[in-house]
């Protein structure tokens, strides 16, 4: 059994940064991908970005895409989300997902808040 949690969210003004981190109890250089996902206030949990096993492949959401960097450390058994300036349609809760083999997990989720 795998344990995602999720930390770093908070309140920002709009054009602000923050970085979210996912820490994991197993060792993350087993995992097939790990990615971020968002769910903002009534609407469907939808995909943000993901990074491969290897670290070097990434891909992103359009509507993220040259603002948010998804990293791993997997020294640390961390996953990674740098957000820049933040606007406020990316306010959500944030998910760590990743996928072992066959499975899926999933972290808590961190409340991000992009409020002037």
């Amino acid at each position: 059994q795998v344990q995602l949690v999720d930390s770093g969210g908070g309140l920002v003004q709009p054009g602000g940064s923050l970085r979210l981190a996912c820490a994991a109890s197993a060792t993350i250089s087993r995992f097939d991908a790990m990615a971020w996902y968002r769910q903002a206030p009534g609407k469907q949990r939808e995909w943000v970005a993901t990074i491969q096993s290897g670290g070097s492949m990434t891909s992103y959401a359009d509507s993220v895409k040259g603002r948010f960097t998804i990293s791993r450390d997997n020294a640390k058994n961390t996953l990674y989300l740098q957000m820049n300036r933040l606007k406020p349609e990316d306010t959500a809760v944030y998910y760590c997902y990743a996928r072992v083999i066959t499975t899926d997990y999933w972290g808590q989720g961190t409340q991000v808040t992009v409020s002037s």
